[in-house]
């Protein structure tokens, strides 16, 4: 069952134990085994802060005997800046922070907008504070970051300011809507205007009073069929975002919820996550109403619900089934294997050998200059691009969706891990490599350095004995065998995925 699997009693930890468990015994289906502490550590460091523990921290986790160690991580990893660096590049997907077309931010507005998604996430800012500010705000695009949400469409419209609204705040598809509601959410958005100045692409988003004279906006229609009304002279959008951010809401808070549970769990509880309708239905709805209410009391402080899952014994299963099928994946028998993010990906490469990546934007502003050995996951603006980043799935940002990020794996990938200058370089000229090759004592100790490093664990007995026998035996000795070897564990599902 080692190094993956702890054979330890599944004694719910908190109420979603309770809920995922009984739904999964009412299925007759079998949880699987608790995740080991090196599987574990891994997983949540990759998951809270997208980014791998280091050796040290590794051997540091592993030596721990206190039994509330895993709670303990928990919260210090959701305190590390890299916490603030993983959600906000999460949340620049789904607010599309891209600079050039079909966005056009420009880099000025998305360096700043993302600056703004970043301070909030560190800050812990109540969610329903943030989107009413993203909603309702005016001012200039360069200094009042939030108003680059009525920029960040294909089409400054109101109908594509609604639909924007609607998919990333209530997880809603409105191509699925009939004209007629559309057009009535979109009337919220139609005394915006937006206005240059003299400034080269900074833009003010305001509420137009010339265009309120010509189609006032008295009596409104909201999404759920309820009605409402706008007081002479009152922006439409303040009127829209008391509506939504309401706890009586029936999209607002079962969205962010759901899209929470969605990302540290790899699958909805309505799946997918941006696809909330009434012919889908949630795989456990005791469990989405219990993590609403826990939001909602907890004021919309998204770490809150960050600690309920993350401590739970379901998001702490084995990644290996003991039943298998659709049923058990819905219902969260298991945690899902899942290919780490492009971004996560390269950062962990470059971490791992010490070496560093260049990005580059089409735009050549002094905004879009990255230097060397910043880490992917902080790039603020999805215009600064590698090719890595592009070949291994990065999305686009153009519409907000979550299935514009591509994790499935291609034959192309595993061409570029497996035989790429890019990969040999960084392998060949590591600097901790080389440090490692020189100051451990004996092979066991540099093989035990490098499964530390590249899968957060220490190698087995079995794993040893291959290794001792390639390099012993093996076209490659020495160093070379290392090297082997390094590359070899890269190129692992272990490596590769969550899990």
């Amino acid at each position: 069952m080692r190094p993956y699997e702890l054979n330890a009693p599944l004694t719910p930890q908190n109420k979603i134990d309770e809920l995922v468990f009984a739904r999964l015994k009412q299925l007759n289906i079998q949880p699987a085994y608790l995740t080991s502490d090196a599987v574990f550590l891994r997983r949540v460091y990759l998951d809270v802060i997208g980014t791998l523990p280091t050796a040290q921290e590794t051997i540091q986790f592993l030596k721990d005997t206190d039994p509330n160690k895993r709670s303990a991580l928990i919260e210090r990893l959701l305190e590390r800046d890299e916490f603030a660096d993983y959600w906000a590049m999460k949340w620049s997907d789904i607010l599309r922070i891209k600079a050039e077309f079909p966005i056009n931010l420009w880099p000025n507005a998305a360096q700043a907008y993302h600056r703004w998604v970043r301070a909030s996430i560190r800050d812990n800012k109540p969610y329903d504070r943030m989107v009413r500010e993203m909603l309702t705000e005016s001012g200039s695009n360069f200094r009042n970051p939030p108003v680059n949400f009525l920029r960040a469409v294909q089409t400054k419209t109101p109908e594509g300011i609604a639909q924007a609204a609607a998919l990333t705040f209530m997880g809603v598809r409105t191509n699925q809507w009939p004209q007629e509601k559309l057009s009535q959410m979109a009337a919220f958005f139609s005394n915006v205007g937006f206005k240059v100045t003299g400034e080269w692409k900074e833009e003010i988003v305001f509420f137009d009073p010339e265009k309120a004279a010509k189609n006032p906006v008295r009596e409104v229609v909201f999404p759920d069929g309820s009605k409402g009304k706008v007081a002479p002279g009152q922006d439409p959008r303040e009127v829209f975002a008391a509506w939504l951010v309401d706890p009586k809401n029936p999209w607002f808070t079962k969205n962010i919820a759901n899209r929470v549970w969605w990302w540290l769990q790899g699958r909805g509880i309505i799946h997918e996550p941006d696809d909330i309708r009434p012919d889908n239905p949630p795989s456990n709805p005791e469990l989405l109403a219990y993590l609403e209410n826990e939001l909602i009391g907890a004021k919309y402080d998204l770490k809150h619900l960050y600690r309920l899952i993350l401590n739970s014994r379901t998001y702490q299963l084995s990644s290996i089934p003991r039943t298998s099928g659709p049923e058990a994946e819905a219902n969260f028998a298991y945690y899902p294997i899942r290919r780490l993010d492009a971004e996560v990906l390269i950062d962990a490469l470059c971490e791992v050998t010490g070496t560093t990546e260049k990005y580059v934007s089409p735009i050549p502003e002094p905004f879009t200059y990255i230097p060397e050995g910043q880490r992917s996951i902080s790039l603020p603006d999805g215009s600064i691009s590698s090719s890595f980043l592009e070949l291994f799935g990065r999305p686009p940002r153009d519409t907000g969706w979550e299935s514009e990020r591509i994790n499935k794996p291609s034959a192309a990938q595993r061409l570029h891990m497996l035989n790429s200058t890019h990969i040999r370089r960084k392998i060949e000229a590591s600097p901790k490599f080389q440090a490692l090759f020189k100051n451990q004592k004996g092979p066991q100790a540099i093989v035990s350095g490098l499964y530390l490093m590249i899968l957060s664990r220490l190698p087995t007995e079995d794993e040893w004995k291959v290794v001792s026998e390639y390099s012993q035996s093996g076209p490659a000795k020495g160093r070379d065998a290392m090297l082997d070897l390094a590359w070899a564990l890269f190129n692992t599902t272990e490596f590769m995925y969550r899990h």
